[in-house]
């Protein structure tokens, strides 16, 4: 799934999350700093600690952390395509399964199996890391 790469301090990154209901979404993140055995700290930029004192950091592995993909212009999306929403904080893969007006209807195979309508601002095209690269499955 994930080409491990070596990320440095203050490298924007996506970190996936194991968590059970989370599992399948993206969070973006900044690396604090590089630990011995593949491990990084990492902050979050949408998500705070439990006291609220400040952004959440965390350590975790090289395998969770992957680059944010590259920005692919679309004026707009299809019946069916793969796209990535932007929702509770992360990004979560899901499937265009119709356009009301300016919604566009994502429904969330992988994780939760719901629907949800979307602003276009909300979506990008779903892009997966594979041995490095970024490729449109």
């Amino acid at each position: 799934m994930s080409a491990t790469m070596k990320f440095k301090y203050k490298d924007q990154v996506e970190v996936a999350s194991n968590e059970v209901g989370f599992v399948g979404s993206y969070y973006e993140a900044k690396v604090v700093n590089q630990l011995p055995g593949q491990a990084y700290v990492v902050e979050y930029l949408n998500l705070i600690e439990d006291d609220f004192s400040g952004p959440l950091k965390e350590i975790v592995t090289a395998a969770e952390v992957r680059p944010p993909p590259p920005a692919i212009p679309v004026a707009g999306f299809k019946l069916y395509d793969l796209v990535d929403a932007f929702d509770n904080d992360g990004w979560w893969v899901g499937k265009i399964t119709r356009r009301i007006g300016n919604k566009y209807f994502v429904y969330f195979e992988r994780s939760s199996k719901d629907e949800f309508a979307y602003d276009f601002e909300r979506l990008r095209l779903h892009q997966e890391w594979v041995n490095g690269k970024w490729i449109i499955p």
